[in-house]
């Protein structure tokens, strides 16, 4: 029955913490963006650049 005593005001400090913690996600924009990371991924462009054999030309001229 003494570790109740105990159990609760940590119990407390933990959710103080978690809530804590949320809030401070929030403020910092973890949340702005959900949606982009991921159309970024399937919008990802695989043609090569512009300037790619300019560049393995001079590699080769070296």
């Amino acid at each position: 029955m003494e570790i109740i005593f105990l159990l609760i005001p940590l119990s407390l400090l933990l959710i103080g913490l978690m809530v804590w913690v949320f809030f401070w996600a929030v403020r910092s924009g973890q949340f702005d963006d959900l949606e982009g990371p991921a159309h970024r991924i399937l919008m990802d462009d695989d043609s090569p650049s512009v300037d790619a054999p300019e560049e393995e030309e001079n590699k080769n001229k070296e």
